[in-house]
């Protein structure tokens, strides 16, 4: 035989010399979520080892996710009770609990921030938008109230903004709102082909986010499409975002693709919390070596398309990096 592919499979070196994906702490983004009250750590029940933290005790986290290597956090803000409205309204006070994370942490660590940017953990029904008397989400006027999110956003410091809410036309609005307030050079990281996923169960929980009635389907994706993904890439490229995101990662690796193909900007990818919560559950009972899952769920999205990497593990995945255990 001529052709033998095994030659360079040989050993770990050969390995490495010829692998095709690789992955470094930098393409990671640290998903947080931010509470009311003070000296609050919080575990999440469905996510064991994820917390929701009060805006004091940010740096302390914040330190740990940089000595992981991590460089990129994406804040998730939890409003107290009271503070939710019709509208949303919390979402873009200038004293709202991301706007003050933001700046507790920017006073202690110069940590790259990317804000969500949505109202479903800010409305009293739970979901992305205003709403009209009958229960559909208005999609004209609420960019409105996002692009005024995104802005208090950026005026509090934050590097990023991510709108998440897959309203039409939500980032221009929040381009033009940026732009016509000087803030021409904050990119914005779309959310573009967010899914109307089952994996979400473990944020609803963990953000207090979940509809109060109905379901995402009329503004989140339908799981069954993969060429309506290239439309709202495009859409939303030509908008002006920066990057492109594909939320979830592990089942829509084929989408990953498509866009990653189509599109000139820098693509993510989000591995959510139902992906992680799997995987502590199936680790806890011992069916699975967890950080070689861990490893090779990454370099799956990666080798699909992916060039940045929301997740869960950030702080591990960078441990094993640097320790050369992908592989």
């Amino acid at each position: 035989m001529i052709k033998r592919p095994r030659r360079l499979r040989l050993n770990k070196k050969i390995r490495s010399l010829v692998r095709e994906t690789s992955l470094h702490p930098q393409d990671l983004i640290y998903p947080m979520f931010v509470t009311e009250g003070r000296g609050v750590k919080q575990e999440i029940a469905a996510m064991p080892g994820q917390y929701r933290w009060s805006v004091d005790m940010l740096p302390a986290a914040i330190r740990e996710v940089e000595e992981a290597g991590v460089e990129h956090i994406m804040l998730f803000g939890i409003p107290a009770p009271e503070d939710h409205d019709e509208c949303g309204s919390a979402a873009w006070a200038s004293d709202g609990i991301v706007q003050r994370a933001i700046a507790e942490i920017k006073s202690h660590s110069d940590i790259f921030i990317t804000t969500d940017v949505c109202l479903c953990e800010y409305t009293s029904h739970g979901h992305c938008g205003q709403l009209d008397a009958d229960g559909y989400v208005n999609n004209d006027k609420t960019l409105e109230l996002l692009a005024k999110t995104a802005l208090s956003h950026v005026e509090a410091g934050a590097d990023m903004v991510a709108p998440s809410d897959m309203m039409d036309g939500r980032v221009a609005a929040i381009r033009a709102r940026l732009d016509e307030a000087g803030h021409v050079n904050t990119p914005i990281m779309s959310y573009a082909v967010k899914y109307a996923s089952n994996f979400y169960g473990p944020f609803r929980e963990a953000a207090n986010s979940a509809p109060q009635h109905g379901d995402r389907k009329s503004y989140q994706m339908d799981y069954h499409n993969g060429r309506e993904a290239e439309l709202e890439a495009a859409l939303d490229v030509a908008e002006g975002a920066d990057i492109i995101m594909v939320k979830p990662a592990l089942s829509y690796l084929d989408v990953i693709r498509e866009v990653a193909d189509l599109v000139d900007v820098p693509v993510a990818a989000y591995s959510v919390s139902g992906e992680y919560a799997m995987v502590k559950a199936a680790a806890k009972m011992g069916y699975i070596d967890e950080a070689r899952i861990i490893c090779e769920m990454a370099v799956s999205t990666f080798r699909a398309g992916c060039g940045i990497y929301l997740t869960y593990f950030a702080k591990e995945l960078a441990k094993y990096i640097d320790e050369g255990r992908i592989g």
